[in-house]
């Protein structure tokens, strides 16, 4: 009967070891698959198609973060995340987490794309040292074709959104909160 006990027990353990090491798998994967270059790539090539002046931001300035997609969603209180990649001189240099939260007059749901170029080392230095977030009066220029040419950057830092769908009435980027992920830890 012990023996029999053993077994079922070994059996038991096995299995959900199994469970556990295949789970733990699933999670790294879907975890790599967060920050997805690919989509970024897709955004940035949909941005320049949109407006072909925004090219010279990303050429220009001294890095940039690419957010492909935002979910945003409220009634009265609302909360937007995403994630996206952080660049610098083209080269990837991490991750990003994006999160907010904003009570006032608000009704919806958007998707939307973000891209945030920061204009010098101070700007993006804030920015990858978790020392950055938008102020509640911030707002980001909705792009579409040759809107860029005329946008400047403010505290550093130059913003564009896309909208990818839903309806949402107030859009604004004012109360961002940014956490850096390196690049070795994704």
């Amino acid at each position: 009967m012990k023996t029999k006990s053993l077994r079922i027990a070994t059996l038991l353990f096995s299995a959900l070891l199994t469970c556990l090491i295949s789970t733990d798998a699933l999670a790294q994967k879907k975890k790599r698959k967060k920050y997805d270059p690919a989509k970024a790539q897709k955004t940035i090539a949909t941005f320049k198609k949109t407006d072909p002046s925004l090219a010279s931001f990303f050429s220009e300035a001294y890095g940039y973060a690419v957010f492909p997609s935002i979910g945003k969603g409220g009634i009265g209180i609302g909360g937007a995340a995403g994630k996206g990649l952080v660049y610098k001189g083209g080269s990837l240099q991490g991750g990003s987490k994006m999160t907010q939260v904003t009570v006032g007059f608000q009704f919806g749901g958007q998707e939307y794309s973000e891209v945030i170029f920061f204009e010098d080392a101070d700007a993006y230095g804030r920015f990858i040292n978790n020392k950055y977030q938008f102020a509640a009066q911030a707002s980001a220029v909705a792009l579409k074709s040759g809107v860029s040419a005329d946008a400047k950057y403010t505290d550093g830092v130059a913003v564009f959104t896309m909208a990818k769908g839903g309806l949402m009435y107030e859009a604004s980027v004012g109360g961002q909160k940014f956490k850096f992920v390196p690049k070795s830890e994704f």
